[in-house]
């Protein structure tokens, strides 16, 4: 025994030094961060997607949480990338979770609340110097071509200083320029196996403001955007494997509304009542799972997200039993072919 607390005694000592060694001298310190940094910038494996995958860049909704990035989920099939909306915050999310922003095909917007286009300029940048052979396409209903002129407007200066500084050969400079694509509802994508559908949804007096369903080697991804439960959404949602939907908790939100108003803060008291027409309720989404046989609901855009357990408890409690509270950085994998859907 005493023999063993000797060994464990010399290696407990042997690891505070090779500690020391790294955190305290420069020679162990430059050893240790060009190990550190090589890692980081290791290739990600970029390799196709045998099936559908999903990443969670954001799950926020406009009310603010830690750790979470304002409405933004990429759809991986095969070599192609899309992003649905680009919230604040979501690009960061994105390169942690060292997404092939080269592969972007696409933004497709849901509607344009700033919490679902304010990141578009970092995509654009991020993708730019990624290495995206063609101009980021920014596809959506009638009014995306708006905004796609505004962020070329805003983002000018900015384009030529980055040519200036690294030249037109690495960043091509007609390749910082947004491109609009207005789209109607029905087939927007048809291509090497992947099929994107846009639907109507109902975001009154948001409008117009649609959803989309991406269909891949007989898997199946809805996102709904922004809506309340309609038939449209029913339909475009019937038999998916992953449903993506917004949802708000009205126990909590108006429980804020109520605490707002007795604190004063009327104006704020005002949007949390405002806001409860126009998310789904998350009390009505089991019928929605139910009515069109999705495998499987996970929420995202959360009104409001949930910051502790008393909070999640509460937010999931109408839910089905076996509904998925997204967070940021999440990723949903649908193997072609199968019915697994693995979340990690």
């Amino acid at each position: 025994m005493k023999r063993l607390l000797l060994i464990a005694l010399s290696l407990a000592g042997i690891v505070a030094l090779l500690a020391g060694y790294v955190l305290f001298t420069r020679s162990g310190q430059d050893m240790a961060l060009e190990r550190m940094v090589s890692l980081a910038v290791a290739p990600a494996d970029d390799a196709p997607v045998d099936g559908l995958r999903v990443f969670m860049c954001g799950t926020s909704s406009p009310l603010p949480a830690p750790d979470r990035a304002q409405a933004c989920v990429a759809v991986m099939a095969g070599d192609q990338l899309y992003l649905v909306d680009a919230g604040a915050g979501s690009a960061r999310t994105a390169l942690l979770g060292r997404l092939p922003l080269q592969n972007l095909q696409a933004i497709l917007l849901t509607h344009f609340h700033s919490d679902h286009i304010a990141a578009i300029g970092d995509f654009n940048l991020n993708s730019w110097v990624a290495g995206r052979p063609q101009p980021l396409q920014i596809a959506g209903p009638v009014g995306v071509e708006r905004v796609v002129e505004g962020f070329n407007i805003a983002y000018e200066l900015d384009r030529g200083y980055r040519v200036a500084h690294h030249g037109a050969e690495l960043l091509p400079p007609e390749l910082g320029l947004l491109q609009a694509r207005t789209l109607e509802s029905g087939v927007v994508v048809d291509t090497d196996g992947l099929v994107i559908t846009m639907f109507d949804v109902n975001h009154s007096p948001v409008t117009p403001a649609v959803g989309y369903r991406f269909d891949y080697r007989g898997r199946s991804v809805v996102v709904s955007g922004d809506t309340i439960v309609t038939t449209r959404l029913r339909d475009a949602a019937r038999g998916a494997d992953l449903l993506l939907q917004d949802g708000i908790s009205l126990p909590i939100v108006t429980s804020l509304e109520r605490a707002s108003h007795r604190a004063g803060t009327t104006r704020i008291a005002t949007i949390l009542h405002d806001i409860q027409d126009y998310h789904a309720d998350n009390a009505r989404l089991a019928q929605l799972v139910e009515d069109s046989g999705v495998r499987m609901l996970a929420l995202y855009h959360l009104v409001p997200p949930p910051r502790n357990l008393l909070m999640q408890q509460i937010y999931s409690r109408d839910l089905p039993p076996d509904a998925v509270i997204t967070t940021d950085g999440m990723w949903f994998e649908l193997p072609a072919d199968s019915e697994e859907i693995l979340i990690y």
